[in-house]
């Protein structure tokens, strides 16, 4: 079966080549573990129990400071089928953890939902991505999936396609978070944890705040001023971004304050911020 179910289309037979993600037709897992790194609604506090990640291998996107990089460009992982999918959820679940979370999870979609029928855990299920999905598999996920804690990275083509090399990034995001909004209208939070709901991610880039201020101006005008946002300070120039001079350095206090400052101003008022102390390497997993 050709594969077609992200937004690159490759139409490539996965069973005998690598799609644009890097990988064929098995679920490949880098990693699999109790995170407490996640927003606290997701995480708990960081002493708790945590979030059931499961760390998929690929990714749709290029980005070239992608912190995941030996995992999403290299492909670092493990093949697993969907019935050792099912074994690790429940195995998550057994050890208490508040979610299953699922990392980068596009590429495997179909995969994932195959688990997902045969063993759809009593704990919410998180699809964690980048929001480069296609409204049809959207969709799809629809009966899975409860928490859509989805990034908004861009609303510049431009700067998408140089960093990610995505030139759709805009219409095919802004597209996606709509009917995940429209699927999860309503946000559930019980005892201090997301159970139903859809959290948008935003990471601000250095010397790209008006990129930043964009995405808060389709959050707060399309979304909802109430929608839960999570802006992002954690960058740190990893990968290749030391070939792109303007994004080769931490974001700078005063950027981040322009941010956080805007959202304030349109009225985000359900936003979590971050220490400038987040940019940090010990926060990103050991793949």
């Amino acid at each position: 079966m050709l594969c077609n179910q992200c937004p690159r289309a490759c139409n490539v037979d996965r069973n005998k080549s690598k799609g644009y993600c890097g990988t064929k037709d098995k679920i490949k897992i880098s990693k699999v573990m109790l995170h407490h790194y996640e927003e606290p609604i997701i995480s708990g506090q960081e002493k708790d129990i945590g979030s059931g990640a499961i760390f998929f291998a690929g990714c749709n996107l290029k980005c070239v400071y992608c912190q995941n990089y030996p995992i999403s460009h290299n492909a670092k992982g493990k093949n697993t089928s969907v019935k050792k999918l099912v074994k690790i959820i429940k195995k998550l679940e057994k050890k208490g953890a508040y979610n299953i979370n699922f990392v980068t999870p596009t590429h495997y979609a179909d995969m994932i939902i195959q688990a997902l029928k045969i063993y759809k855990p009593k704990i919410p299920v998180v699809w964690n991505s980048s929001g480069y999905e296609t409204v049809e598999m959207v969709e799809e996920l629809g009966n899975y999936v409860d928490i859509f804690l989805v990034d908004l990275k861009y609303m510049d083509n431009a700067i998408a396609l140089k960093y990610s090399k995505a030139k759709d990034y805009v219409e095919t995001a802004t597209k996606a978070i709509k009917k995940m909004k429209e699927l999860q209208p309503v946000d559930i939070i019980k005892n201090g944890l997301m159970k139903k709901c859809i959290i948008i991610r935003h990471l601000v880039l250095p010397t790209h705040t008006d990129n930043s201020l964009k995405c808060l101006d389709f959050v707060a005008n399309q979304i909802g001023k109430d929608s839960i946002v999570s802006i992002m300070s954690q960058y740190e120039p990893r990968y290749k971004a030391q070939n792109y001079p303007e994004i080769n350095r931490k974001l700078k206090p005063i950027e981040y304050k322009r941010v956080v400052s805007y959202a304030i101003k349109l009225g985000l008022n359900n936003a979590y911020t971050q220490d400038m102390s987040s940019a940090d390497s010990k926060y990103t997993p050991k793949f």
